[in-house]
Formats: structure tokens, sequence, C-alpha cells
């Protein structure tokens, strides 16, 4: 799972992704002062891992992992060439969805005033001049695209029809501010081709509210704005202290822990922000279980077990006969996969089969 993290110049974007991929670089406080993107790979903390271990030993413990990229700050004017133009886009385009910092504090920890590009600090504004940035440059991209489809789509191909539509369909929604999310498309060919198109608007949202230190659960009256907002369109959002979290990343486990609790935080920030973003891309987890490792993978929501069986070898998927499964639960209540199977826990699920949620799979394939 790919997140790029995008937000106006000072909004505190490099430094929650140094705290998150416990990077030691100082966040300078001048606009872009990030060039080229920080690209950070962090595992995704999960407990049902520590679970499955405790009763199957094994060598390894690999989680799912979060890969950050870390982009360019973005400005009023952007897919105009202000700031660094669109050198961000092609960044943008390559992930899954968007983490938009909006900043929702109001000074520095020590008192002192960070400057805000727009001279105040209005969460919903920033978000609009962010989002109106990249709807102009989809506006852009689908422009473009239309005259070279239309000539295309005179062949009467499937794809260059279902191409030719879609860009007519999705250009007046832009030409109106709305990003391209908000269009519903029923036809698979358009939603093969909404894909290939790499809109920046068509991804998902998670908003991440970097809040005041005295407001680590986001109640205060900026961070509702942003929950309302969100509510709204159908994103996500979630409050983070990017302060405290630079501070949690250079502890050990014992003090972070004694530091979360004294700041009146449950965990740090990566798990809440692991948590909303599957929310947000309709994302689970599956584990593997043996004596080398035991491992978390990722899957849709509605995954078959043959998909399952891909995301770790596509041949497993090409392959697939059947699969064992259990829950984690049932590990837990039963102890042993010995255990499990003698309570008649263990299913054999077929190419049908929907994965679950904390499913624990061993796959039978043929080579």
């Amino acid at each position: 799972m790919d997140a790029g993290i995008v937000g106006l110049p000072n909004v505190g974007k490099s430094t929650l992704f140094n705290a998150l991929t416990k990077a030691n670089a100082l966040a300078a406080n001048y606009p872009f002062a990030t060039i080229e993107p920080n690209v950070g790979v962090v595992p995704i903390p999960d407990p049902r891992l520590n679970i499955i271990q405790s009763f199957i030993k094994t060598q390894k413990v690999i989680p799912a992992a979060l890969r950050l990229v870390d982009i360019a700050g973005i400005v009023k004017g952007a897919s105009e060439g202000e700031g660094l133009g669109n050198k961000f886009l092609s960044h943008i385009r390559e992930v899954d969805a968007i983490l938009q910092v909006v900043r929702c504090f109001t000074k520095a920890p020590g008192g002192e005033d960070i400057t805000h590009v727009a001279g105040s600090v209005d969460p919903l504004r920033d978000i609009d001049i962010i989002n109106t940035e990249l709807v102009l440059a989809d506006l852009e991209t689908v422009e473009q695209a239309l005259p070279k489809a239309e000539r295309a789509a005179k062949g009467r191909e499937a794809e260059t029809v279902a191409r030719y539509e879609l860009l007519k369909k999705v250009k007046p929604l832009l030409a109106e501010g709305k990003p391209a999310r908000q269009m519903k498309i029923d036809d698979p060919e358009q939603q093969k081709q909404m894909k290939g198109l790499s809109l920046l608007t068509a991804k998902r949202v998670l908003y991440v509210m970097n809040v005041d230190e005295d407001d680590v659960n986001g109640t205060g009256p900026m961070a509702q704005r942003v929950r309302e907002h969100a509510a709204k369109e159908g994103s996500e959002c979630v409050p983070v202290c990017a302060k405290i979290e630079s501070e949690l990343s250079q502890l050990a486990d014992a003090e972070r822990d004694e530091m979360l609790e004294m700041v009146g935080l449950k965990e740090p920030a990566l798990a809440s922000l692991a948590r909303a973003a599957y929310k947000l891309l309709g994302l689970q987890s599956y584990y593997t279980a043996g004596e080398k490792e035991v491992r978390a993978w990722t899957v849709p929501v509605g995954a078959t077990a043959p998909q399952a069986a891909g995301v770790i070898h596509t041949d497993f998927e090409k392959g697939f006969i059947r699969a064992e499964i259990y829950s984690v639960a049932d590990l837990q209540q039963h102890k042993s996969e010995k255990a499990i199977k003698e309570a008649g826990k263990m299913r054999i699920e077929g190419k049908d089969y929907i994965m679950q949620d904390a499913d624990v799979c061993h796959f039978l394939f043929n080579n």
C-alpha cells in the first residue's frame, strides 16, 4: 500500500513523515524544503501478529508495510507552475491514496509563530487550495487526452470508445471544481479506463489533522471542521500531533508507552493512520504462519482465496487447489493448529471463498 503525503508548506508534513519513518532530518521552516520526494517503507503495527507468534513459534514476524512518499509542498497556483509546479504530479499519480496533512495547530511547541503561506490558519481553506490544484491538473490532463481519444474511438473498439465516453463524462465534473472520485462508474470497461488515466482526484483522501499538543484527540474547533468536511465527502480523517510523534519516534518502547499515557494517547499515529487508510481503501489483512515466518498480507475486502494466494506469488493463484483456513480468534481459543483441527474449526475452502479479515491460511496449489 502506497500513500503520498501532501499539504501546503509549513503544515508539519515533513515532520510527520520523519516521525513515522523514524527519520532524524529536521524540517525547515520554509516552503519547498523537499525538492524530490522522500520515500519510507514502514511496518504497520498489528497486535494479531504477536498473538499468532505466541502460539506458533517462528523465526521471523513480518508485518504488512505502508510505503510513504513525502511529496513537495503544494501551493496555490501549482497547476499553473507556481512553486514546484507540476513536479509533484507524477509522484502523486503513483500512490494508492493521498494523506493530506491539514494544519489545525496555531503555534509551534515553543510558542513561536510558524508562518502560514496564506497568512492565517484555516484548515478548510487549505483543503480547498490543494483540492483545487489537483482538480485543475486533472482537467488539463483530460482536455489534452480528449482529441486523441475522440479520434481513436472512431475505430469503434470497446476499449477506445469507453475511454472517450469516460473522458467526456469526467470533464464537466472537473470543470465544476469537483474531484473525479465523485463520479459513479458502472461500466466495467470505463472502470478499467479510469484506473489507466491515473487522475489525481480519483484517489481516496485521508485528512491528517496536525493538531496542537493540548488537543491530541482532535476535539478542538478547527479539527471538528475537518471531521465534518471529511464525513460530507466520504473521506477519513485522523488527528495527529506531529511534534509529539516526532518525540515518540526517538524513544525506546517502555519510554514511548509512558509518554503515550502521559499525553493521553493509546498508540502512536502510525497505527491509527494505517487503520484509517485500510478502511479508506477497502483493505484487510490475512496471515500465513509456519516455522520460518508469521506474515501479514494485504488484500482488498471481497478478494477470493485464489486472489489472496496470488498476493504471495502469481503461481499460487494460477495453480490454486484449496485453502485450509482458521481465524486468529480460533487460535486464541484452541492454542494450536492441531487443537483447531480436532475441534473441527479448520475449514477447507475452495476457489469461491471470500477472504475474511484475520484469516490464517495454508494454500495448496499445483506447480
